[in-house]
This record gives structure tokens, C-alpha cells and sequence, in this order.
């Protein structure tokens, strides 16, 4: 399986923000990271009217939309997909960031923002190894300024390593 990282916490915390400005930073360090964002919605990728909308419409189990620039996937999930399945469909990388779907047993950076009045998840949860928050709380965990981007990149590439 290859390596996952998780990046969790409460809605409005920061998490997409935090990833995409991680994104940048870890290339730069020379590695290739995937991500997998996760919705407790459902999602509309597809356009009504657009040929691959009318064949998933029809019944095709998949339809794949190919340009020279890049490509999408379009699915029906009779099921939620395991994480298994969900990284079966990445090509390999160093790492996959998998935002949310924070009930998976994988290793987490909790991203906490003091203006959500959320409480803290690491109490409860094994599986955080370090916190990225605008505010500093009890427990030896490693704590990570949520602004300070180029730590938390540090971080997560020494995590890599030190995890290999």
C-alpha cells in the first residue's frame, strides 16, 4: 500500500487550504503526492447533457473523458469504496494526503482552528502524530503553527522518511 498521510479535522478548519499550500512545498522537496478529498455529499462531476453524462446515464459501468492535458474518471459506487479501492485508482507516488475520512485507521496531522469552537480530536483519536493549529493545547505531540507551511512541509517529509 503506499503511503498515507491524513489530514483531519472539523469543517472550516483549514484542511484544504493547509493541503494546497503543502502541495508546492513537498514537490519542491522532490516528492510526488497524490490527493484524495472526501465528500459526505454527493458529488456531480460530470455535466448534464455532455456525451460521457449521457453514457453514465445509460449504464456504463465507467466513463473515462481523455484530452492531451489530462483525464476523469466517472463511477457509480454501489458502496463506498475502502480505502484499498480508492488508491487502487492512483497511479504510485510517495504520498497520498487524504483529507478527511477521518475514521480510517492511518496516521493524521489534526488541523485545528481556535474560530471554529471545535474540540480538539486527538484526545480521542490514536491515530494523530502531530497537530497544525492556530493555538497551542497540552500534550506531547509535535504542535505545528497552522501558518508556518514551510514546518509542517518539514514535517511531513521527515515523517516520510523516518516512516520508509
Amino acid at each position: 500500500m503506499q503511503k498515507v498521510l491524513g489530514i483531519a479535522g472539523w469543517s472550516g478548519s483549514g484542511k484544504t487550504t493547509l493541503i494546497g499550500a503543502m502541495l508546492p512545498l513537498l514537490a519542491a522537496r522532490g516528492l510526488t503526492v497524490s490527493v484524495i478529498k472526501h465528500s459526505h455529499h454527493d458529488i456531480e462531476l460530470d455535466v448534464a447533457g455532455k456525451d460521457s453524462q449521457r453514457h453514465r446515464a445509460s449504464g456504463a459501468h465507467e466513463v473515462m473523458v481523455v484530452s492531451p492535458y489530462r483525464f476523469g474518471l466517472f463511477a457509480e459506487t454501489p458502496q463506498p469504496l475502502t480505502l484499498e479501492q480508492q488508491l487502487s485508482r492512483l497511479a504510485a507516488v510517495d504520498l497520498v494526503l487524504l483529507e478527511g475520512q477521518k475514521t480510517l485507521p492511518v496516521p493524521r496531522i489534526e488541523v485545528h482552528r481556535s474560530a471554529c469552537a471545535k474540540p480538539w480530536l486527538y484526545p480521542d483519536d490514536p491515530f494523530v502524530i502531530a497537530l497544525a493549529s492556530d493555538c497551542a493545547t497540552e500534550t506531547d505531540l509535535p504542535q505545528l503553527p497552522l501558518d508556518d507551511h514551510a514546518a509542517i512541509a518539514d514535517f511531513i517529509a521527515n515523517w516520510l522518511k523516518d516512516s520508509a
